[in-house]
């Protein structure tokens, strides 16, 4: 047997055990677990935050005056640019009346948005006029 059929036959029984899950492997906790709790339509993009499930389904819900750490995308999709998620800190206000969406690593101002819905303004290239539909749906309908 040649060198590059011993080299061959080693790799290819090898192979398998490369595909095996390591014992490690754990699925993510409650809190890696996000749901869509807002959405808002603008002209060029649609905007969503997501927010842990562990804090959606708690007996509770969000609490007034309460910020939470969720995800926010900007979907570009029919720009061919993507759909990013960016982290940001959702506060619900102590009236409950108004969310907050800070999106503190891009230092833009934060977005106030009434909970029962509404025209808001997010990003200036892309999320202007933005329709959101109530907090806590999953349409802006």
């Amino acid at each position: 047997m040649t060198k590059s059929m011993t080299i061959c036959a080693a790799l290819c029984a090898a192979l398998p055990l490369l595909a095996v899950e390591p014992a490690s492997a754990k699925p993510p906790s409650d809190d890696g677990w996000m749901m869509r709790m807002l959405v808002c339509e603008g002209d060029n993009a649609r905007m969503e935050v997501y927010l842990p499930q562990s804090v959606v389904i708690s007996p509770d819900g969000m609490r007034a005056g309460q910020t939470v750490v969720g995800y926010y995308t900007l979907d570009l999709s029919d720009a061919n640019k993507g759909k990013p998620l960016e982290p940001v800190r959702v506060t619900l206000s102590a009236d409950k009346k108004t969310v907050t969406v800070n999106q503190y690593t891009r230092k833009l101002p934060p977005t106030h948005i009434p909970v029962d819905g509404g025209t808001v303004d997010f990003d200036q290239r892309f999320g202007t006029g933005a329709k959101c539909g109530p907090f806590q749906h999953q349409s802006t309908e």
